[in-house]
């Protein structure tokens, strides 16, 4: 339990980091901030509960029913985040996109924000790496890497995931 928490609360805090994007276009949905409370409960010592896993998948909605790139990034980071508590045993490549997916997202809002700017993902990439403890590192280094992607956002996952095991 204590790892999930490590893991958990880097999620919340690249999660958070976006959550106002979907906000501010969204202000009636609050599916993304309660996932993000969810976790955050977690985080701080509750137990994990059936709230999590709830708050998840409705912020996973929200996201496919947002209407830009950024809004669907920034309510999955939510889910995501949610979803960190119950990340799985079993070594699958998916299983890395709960641990890295939210600060992924986050650096590809960021390049939004910038008007497509790639170096700002990269200099949010590098953040996120920097941000990463020792524990996390170990928990990520028990799957194998990230699945490969197409999308930009999967592109910087891949990037925060080969830094990230490079970097013990």
């Amino acid at each position: 339990m204590d790892e999930l928490r490590v893991v958990a609360r880097y999620v919340v805090e690249s999660a958070e980091e976006v959550l106002p994007v979907f906000e501010v276009a969204n202000p009636s949905d609050p599916r993304p901030r309660a996932a993000i409370d969810a976790a955050r409960e977690f985080v701080n010592g509750a137990r994990r509960t059936k709230l999590q896993r709830i708050t998840s998948l409705d912020a996973h909605r929200a996201a496919k029913e947002a209407t830009t790139e950024a809004e669907r990034l920034a309510a999955r980071a939510a889910g995501d985040a949610a979803s960190a508590a119950y990340l799985h045993p079993i070594a699958k490549a998916t299983q890395v996109g709960h641990i890295l997916r939210a600060a992924a997202s986050a650096a590809r809002v960021g390049e939004l924000n910038a008007d497509g700017d790639f170096a700002v993902g990269l200099r949010l990439i590098e953040k996120a790496r920097q941000r990463a403890t020792p524990v996390l590192i170990d928990v990520l280094n028990r799957y194998p890497l990230a699945p490969a992607g197409k999308s930009r956002a999967a592109q910087l996952m891949t990037i925060l995931d080969t830094s990230l095991r490079t970097s013990r």
